[in-house]
């Protein structure tokens, strides 16, 4: 079945998808602290609220994409856990890790373009 798609969507799916990222850095902030300190518990706690809002915009999202789009556009999740690791982690970007986020990229546009271009032809008919 055919799903309308505009462009506010593919915005809220990919905020989706950066809530979804902000949970790897949640983890690596988990990992970090000693097993059951204050901290722990409380970061612990932390990333499963987000996973918790993450699961709620998850479902909102996939009522309005086809399953395929909607899990494509998970991918982007390379990129921005690319960009927190650099910001907040101060990682090192790599021309391997630039190369493979890129790919990542141009796909996720393509596979959008395709979904908004067959709403856009459903819509004409």
């Amino acid at each position: 079945m055919k799903k309308k798609v505009r462009m506010i969507d593919i915005v809220m799916l990919q905020a989706a998808v950066v809530i979804y990222s902000i949970n790897t850095v949640i983890a690596k902030l988990v990992s970090d602290q000693p097993f059951m300190s204050a901290k722990f518990i409380a970061l612990y706690f932390l990333e499963f609220a987000v996973l918790g809002i993450y699961a709620i915009c998850w479902q909102q999202m996939i009522k309005k994409f086809e399953l395929s789009i909607a899990y494509a556009n998970k991918a982007m999740t390379l990129l921005w856990s690319l960009l927190w690791s650099v910001l907040i982690f101060r990682d090192s970007i790599t021309l391997p890790k630039v190369i493979g986020v890129l790919l990542v990229v141009a796909g996720t546009i393509v596979i959008n373009s395709e979904a908004t271009d067959e709403s856009t032809q459903e819509d004409q008919t």
